[in-house]
């Protein structure tokens, strides 16, 4: 009997797979190979950063820190270009005695409150037949006593005293001015030109004016030439600051942020001591000016590149294309590059970031962020100059220029390390806040306690104020420079130091009133500062946040109302969804 063929039947231990199974043994898990690869998204700019490299990014924060050395040679050269040293009427013969000076000089009165009298400065007596005839101008010029800063500076050598003397606070209002005007033009050029553009010709704008002002011959073209060299030196400051920031990822912004204000604080101790060796304005400001020309260097090819968040906003495939190269021979980084390869086939559709200024006019959250911090700006620059002067307010006694410089010069020092070691701890608008608190409680006692105060309280005081207002001013250019958009965030930073010149031009004019109304100006600002304090609890935290790109990540950078209560809508026992 023959039995019908069947696998069931077969005296084979392992019988056949079915035939709807493959006949090869099924592998457990897919090769990685054959996996698809996952969508690839655009890169973000803290990505950019990173393709750079580290070393690369450290050599170019360098390199973007160093102009600041001599560009305090630049911005805060005016106390001692316009420095006015005691002078008196130029009498005949060499060096007159005491007695002749007691004889040809008339006896004024103090100027202000407190101070004693003196020999007059503008006067001399009329002499004719040996006796005096009446009280007349200077006639043959001044001679001055230099004992402090620079024994030849416009002052001395134009003679710029008595009935000129208008022409030196109108050269610092010129300066502030200029530099106003740099900050919102070239502001706007570095978003739209790009950072290096705005750099490169701010550059080269500053070394031309540089050499105009040391050649200048009167002071009508000084004063011009002062006002173009502050615009292009403004400039140069804003497109640095800027590209310094773009350039660090959340964990170094502050710390790079603080050694560029720690090197333009020695280059104003250094501005200090070149100015007791030359002797010399003309020689200071070309000492200032001369290294500048070192860093048109950077416009050279691979030198100093674009700003990766820049080149990113705008689409520049051909600019960025050199980032992916240095990104793949990266060995350090293990990322996809799938990113930079799409965005090097992508056509480049403009050379500018796009702005919609319909949107940026909709943008409440950026204006207000805007309108607060640049009223912080403008009050503690403003209110800086009340503290430095305040001594001499009350009492009537001037402290020495060196006393003064050097007081302001190490509160902005002492401020930037009080920055650095609070900031990331404590976060920028806590340490704004105590920073505008301080700068008001100093004002409200040296205003309202002054007369039961001592030198020495006063000193305190006047110090602590100084201190606070600077570390205030500091940390509003860094806090608005975090929380607006790459699109905007030269015009942004801009308009904040824009308002901080609009402050600072209270001190030239009230050095041409002569300081009359002091108190009156000390008391606006001071109640200021109180506003100031209440509009700091509407902004926003940035502490270790990425830099937003575009207007719509600006707008997220708000503070949460004060009324909302927290709510946590995750069920209890809620089971994640690996699909989500």
């Amino acid at each position: 009997m023959t039995s019908t063929s069947s696998p069931l039947a077969s005296p084979s231990p392992c019988p056949p797979p079915p035939p709807s199974l493959p006949s090869s043994p099924t592998p457990s898990s897919p090769a990685p190979s054959a996996l698809p690869l996952p969508p690839s998204l655009p890169p973000t700019g803290e990505v950019m950063v990173l393709a750079l490299g580290r070393k690369k990014q450290r050599l170019l924060i360098a390199l973007s820190i160093l102009p600041n050395l001599f560009l305090a040679f630049l911005l805060s050269s005016d106390p001692l270009l316009t420095l006015a040293s005691p002078h008196h009427c130029r009498l005949p013969g060499p060096s007159p005695s005491p007695q002749v000076l007691n004889a040809s000089l008339p006896w004024e009165k103090g100027v202000r409150q407190g101070e004693g009298g003196g020999l007059s400065q503008c006067k001399q007596y009329l002499t004719v037949n040996g006796t005096q005839a009446g009280v007349v101008d200077c006639e043959a010029g001044w001679d001055y006593n230099v004992t402090e800063g620079l024994k030849n500076n416009i002052v001395t050598e134009w003679d710029l005293v008595c009935g000129q003397y208008w022409l030196v606070p109108l050269e610092e209002v010129c300066f502030i001015l200029g530099a106003l005007v740099g900050f919102l033009g070239f502001g706007f050029t570095a978003d739209r030109l790009g950072r290096l553009k705005a750099l490169l010709s701010s550059l080269a704008l500053s070394v031309v004016f540089g050499v105009l002002v040391c050649v200048s011959p009167s002071p009508a073209i000084f004063i011009v030439m002062r006002f173009c060299l502050a615009t292009a030196s403004a400039g140069v400051y804003l497109t640095l600051y800027i590209t310094r920031l773009e350039l660090c990822d959340p964990s170094l912004r502050l710390l790079v942020t603080v050694v560029a204000g720690l090197t333009t604080f020695v280059g104003e101790l250094m501005l200090l001591g070149v100015a007791l060796g030359c002797q010399s304005w003309r020689g200071l400001l070309g000492t200032g000016a001369a290294p500048l020309t070192l860093f048109l260097s950077y416009g050279i090819p691979g030198v100093f590149p674009e700003s990766p968040r820049w080149l990113l906003l705008s689409e520049r495939s051909g600019d960025m294309s050199s980032f992916s190269e240095r990104r793949e021979r990266d060995r350090e980084l293990e990322r996809d590059d799938e990113s930079f390869t799409e965005l090097e086939s992508e056509p480049p559709s403009s050379t500018r970031p796009h702005l919609s200024f319909h949107e940026l006019f909709h943008s409440r959250n950026i204006w207000k962020n805007i309108c607060v911090l640049g009223f912080t700006s403008f009050i503690s620059h403003g209110i800086s100059h009340c503290y430095s002067s305040f001594r001499g307010d009350v009492r009537g006694t001037t402290p020495s220029f060196y006393w003064t410089y050097l007081l302001s010069v190490c509160a902005g020092g002492g401020a930037w390390l009080l920055l650095w070691a609070t900031v990331n701890r404590c976060g920028r608008r806590g340490i704004l806040l105590l920073a505008m608190t301080l700068t008001g409680l100093a004002s409200l006692i040296l205003l309202g306690l002054m007369e039961y105060l001592s030198e020495s309280a006063i000193t305190v005081f006047s110090v602590m104020g100084l201190f606070a207002s600077q570390a205030a001013a500091h940390l509003c250019i860094f806090f608005t420079a975090e929380i607006m958009p790459t699109v905007i965030r030269g015009a942004g930073v801009g308009a904040v130091l824009a308002l901080g010149c609009v402050g600072r031009l209270s001190s030239p004019l009230m050095d041409l009133r002569n300081h009359y109304g002091y108190f009156l100006h000390h008391v606006v600002y001071s109640s200021l500062a109180l506003l100031a304090v209440l509009s700091i609890l509407l902004l926003p935290e940035s502490k270790r946040k990425p830099l937003p790109q575009t207007l719509a990540d600006g707008e997220q950078y708000r503070r949460p109302p004060l009324g909302r209560r927290r709510r946590d809508n995750v069920p209890l026992l809620a089971t994640p969804n690996p699909e989500t």
